[in-house]
């Protein structure tokens, strides 16, 4: 028996059910169905590759007199990028959109999903939708916006910081969907290297951007961040909402409020949730520095402050640095803030650098980082 002849066995009647849906939506007609075996070419004894990101299985059927063969194949969870559902579902996506275009290569009949007793295709369809509930509110964001006009912060701005920030207490004090180190270096790779990372927002400024400089420099520091923490720091994997910004967040009376889009999996270090808001106060300074003193600057102190008294976690001070970086590259980007005055771009991307080699943050002393803060 060669590596590609799969070892027979029954076929159960729910996956006989199962398939011959499947295999009639593809054939437009009656099937009868052979066998369902599995496919290990590539984990075969003696082959130098040991590992698969798929489960293929062979399925063999009858339509009219012909004899058909088709490959089945779900995705296997693993740490290389695929321990989420939605991982696997883009490989899925992506071979039904790619491979057409390969010579010489197999084609992709269906694309679908796995329900208990159907498979559903997803052969015809195009961009994918998702509906959730919906809520009133205003966004977090137009309450900044007033604090930069009226340069003070209310009573009731200082109540949201620190409701805000005991929110984050709250989803930090859960446990992630999975506990594995390897989710918390996945978390620290993303950071850096995806898309949606710091490699991947520098790479959305211009080619032109006048302080290429800097986004240089902030690479190489945020590479050495990755070797710091990526592994060492696994024991701080926690719940995270993931992308906990003024844009994500809608009040309504008091401090009432709501959270949207929780992202990148909802696991990782907390002190990416505390970046994501913090920086927005520190950017509201910066641009109106007049609105710092008696505005953002109390909410700086309370949000930090309420968070640092509900967890006692200090350690995340010393994991901020590379948060913060991410973070402010999207402030200071042309593309994402394409009216951010110049001075207010390079005094962030000058205070990431600054930020990335030191060994934390002291929210404190961060009119030392950033001395703009401070009006004239």
């Amino acid at each position: 028996m060669t590596a590609r002849e799969p070892a027979r066995r029954p076929v159960s009647p729910h996956d006989r059910a199962l398939f011959e849906q499947l295999l009639q939506r593809i054939e437009a007609g009656a099937v009868e169905l052979s066998s369902i075996e599995p496919l290990s070419a590539d984990r075969a004894p003696g082959e130098l590759k040991r590992m698969g990101y798929g489960a293929p299985m062979l399925v063999t059927y009858r339509a009219g007199a012909e004899v058909h063969r088709v490959v089945f194949r779900t995705q296997s969870p693993n740490w290389f990028g695929h321990d989420r559902r939605s991982d696997r579902a883009c490989l899925a996506i992506l071979a039904a959109d790619t491979y057409h275009d390969q010579p010489r290569h197999v084609r992709v009949l269906d694309v679908g999903a796995i329900r208990e007793d159907e498979l559903v295709s997803l052969h015809d369809a195009g961009e994918f939708y998702v509906v959730t509930t919906y809520v009133d509110g205003a966004l977090y964001a137009e309450d900044l916006k007033r604090i930069d006009h009226a340069e003070v912060a209310s009573g009731l701005d200082v109540a949201r910081a620190a409701t805000l920030a005991k929110h984050l207490a709250e989803v930090h004090g859960g446990a992630p969907p999975s506990a594995a180190p390897a989710v918390y270096e996945r978390a620290i790779r993303d950071l850096v290297g995806s898309g949606e990372g710091i490699f991947g927002i520098v790479d959305s400024y211009p080619a032109d951007f006048h302080r290429r400089d800097l986004l240089r420099k902030i690479e190489e520091l945020a590479l050495e961040w990755r070797w710091r923490i990526g592994r060492s720091s696994a024991w701080r994997l926690r719940r995270t909402h993931g992308d906990y910004h003024p844009y994500n967040v809608l009040f309504r009376e008091g401090a009432d409020f709501t959270v949207l889009d929780a992202s990148r999996g909802s696991a990782g270090d907390p002190a990416d949730d505390l970046a994501a808001m913090s920086i927005n106060l520190l950017f509201g300074g910066m641009r109106r520095p007049a609105a710092w003193p008696r505005g953002f600057r109390l909410l700086w102190d309370t949000f930090f402050g309420a968070y640092l008294d509900a967890t006692g976690d200090h350690s995340a001070l010393e994991h901020l640095p590379p948060f913060f970086a991410w973070r402010a590259l999207v402030l200071a980007s042309p593309v994402w803030y394409p009216t951010v005055p110049e001075h207010v771009r390079e005094a962030l991307l000058e205070a990431t650098v600054g930020w990335l080699g030191a060994a934390r943050i002291d929210p404190s002393a961060i009119e030392a980082d950033v001395p703009m803060l401070v009006a004239q």
